[in-house]
């Protein structure tokens, strides 16, 4: 079967309200998409479920950044389909491949997963009651007790409503069923990316960057705050090119959205993520600094610092200009917590690459770092480089570079001890500070029952562990 672009309308409405199962793989950006899925789901008057065996339709929502991704997604697929057997509906559960995965290798796998019963992609999200319906529909058609129905069915390809070249972004009033605790939100401010980054298969799949309007965000972060949402987390590909793509009478930057947002009345903080340090401004780093809501924390991914590495990535960066970047960002915004992330084993990596890297760590003295191993992906320029470093090199540079970003991280939250910090209360007894970002990040450990989850709190510090603070509530 063609791709489609339209869904089959001559699915018949079942009796009762469809019950609808997800499982969110991948990073928060793909989460939103399913909570807005969900929030159309229940638009439709559909009926959401969190175990699978209930579900008239599990929607696995993928992910296809790195290779691990890509096999959990499959997993994930594959164990839906085991559990079908054992699930209320039996035989007639349906299964919805969303998401990245889904998104740009939808063709492929309609021949290679026929456990699939539809593939949906980016463009569709706000859809996905009809393609749950179609999706039921070809399940039934393979099930049915007509022969002839039957034979016709089984020998066609799961259905397909992928669309090429994603334009959708979501507005302020998109419905969205939201799977975060309630004291925190993600905020998609933009969709998509324009960096040619020669590893990343991101620009394919999720198309050009395009920005939501400032209004649109406003009034969005409005409503979170007032159900009660005690951190916004701003998310894009690249969050420091919001608006850079906005025409009219009046252009805007991301400071004057930091400006427009921290105007919103209530106690809460505004946390910027995935920013790419091509686009970082003078005026950005003011605005930080000087707009108390917005958390002093920054997601800054700079993937390499060899200029060796930085130009076969293709990060429109080099290695002084993100020396000089950090030496402004500390300068101006006291306080600041850096959270960054490198590739190692890109290919072509020396020895002499690793350890320049593995210096500039030292140096650098970041609050918060992650590390990923290479991922050849296939359709990007990295993936036809040639010297591919092998596999048990690129295991042993990241031990070695996370076992030195441990022991930076044990003095950091060592030289806590004795402060007074506040932190959201995450749940009983475990809080986050300004410098912790939800799921990523490091915790606060203080007794249990002595603040209400979904509040801010003071503690005194008065231990720590290599990433963990322990404190007692003030």
């Amino acid at each position: 079967m063609t791709a489609a672009s339209t869904v089959v309308s001559k699915t018949p409405q079942p009796s009762r309200p469809v019950i609808v199962g997800m499982i969110s793989l991948g990073c928060a950006k793909n989460l939103v998409d399913a909570e807005i899925m969900l929030g159309r789901v229940r638009k439709a008057g559909m009926q959401i479920t969190a175990q699978a065996e209930e579900a008239d339709v599990v929607i696995v929502n993928t992910c296809s950044f790195i290779d691990t991704a890509k096999e959990e997604s499959i997993e994930n697929v594959f164990e839906m389909n085991r559990l079908r057997g054992f699930s209320k509906r039996g035989p007639r559960q349906a299964i919805i491949m969303a998401g990245c995965m889904a998104q740009r290798f939808a063709t492929e796998l309609q021949k290679e997963i026929p456990e699939v019963d539809a593939f949906m992609g980016i463009d569709q999200v706000e859809k996905v009651d009809e393609i749950i319906l179609s999706a039921i529909e070809h399940r039934l058609q393979i099930l049915t007790s007509d022969p002839a129905v039957a034979e016709v069915a089984a020998a066609t390809l799961p259905l397909n409503f992928v669309t090429r070249k994603p334009v959708y972004i979501p507005d302020y009033d998109t419905p969205r069923f939201r799977l975060t605790p309630a004291h925190y939100a993600f905020l998609k401010i933009g969709e998509g990316c324009n960096h040619p980054c020669s590893f990343c298969i991101i620009p394919q799949m999720r198309g050009k960057h395009r920005s939501r309007t400032l209004d649109s965000i406003v009034r969005e972060a409005k409503q979170l705050v007032s159900e009660g949402v005690k951190e916004i987390n701003l998310i894009s590909q690249d969050t420091t090119f919001w608006g850079k793509d906005l025409k009219g009478e009046t252009e805007y930057r991301l400071p004057d959205l930091l400006e427009a947002l921290n105007a919103i009345e209530g106690d809460f903080w505004i946390r910027l993520l995935y920013t790419h340090p091509y686009h970082w401004s003078d005026e950005l780093i003011s605005a930080i600094a000087r707009f108390p809501k917005v958390a002093r924390y920054i997601d800054i991914p700079l993937q390499h610092i060899d200029d060796g590495m930085l130009g076969p990535m293709r990060r429109e960066t080099s290695s002084q200009y993100i020396r000089d970047l950090i030496a402004k960002i500390r300068e101006g915004i006291p306080g600041i917590a850096i959270r960054t992330t490198f590739i190692v084993g890109f290919p072509g990596e020396t020895a002499e690459h690793f350890q320049t890297l593995l210096d500039f760590i030292k140096e650098t003295r970041f609050e918060r770092l992650g590390i990923f191993t290479y991922s050849k992906e296939d359709g990007t320029r990295a993936g036809k480089m040639e010297s591919h470093v092998q596999a048990n090199v690129k295991k042993s540079r990241y031990k070695k570079a996370m076992k030195l970003q441990r022991k930076i991280a044990g003095e950091i939250a060592l030289s806590n001890v004795g402060k007074t910090i506040r932190v959201l209360v995450e749940k009983d007894g475990v809080g986050r500070t300004e410098s912790d970002a939800p799921e990523v990040d490091c915790r606060v450990l203080f007794p249990t029952g002595k603040a209400k989850v979904g509040t801010f709190v003071d503690v005194k510090v008065i231990g720590s562990s290599d990433y963990d603070l322990v404190s007692e509530v003030m």
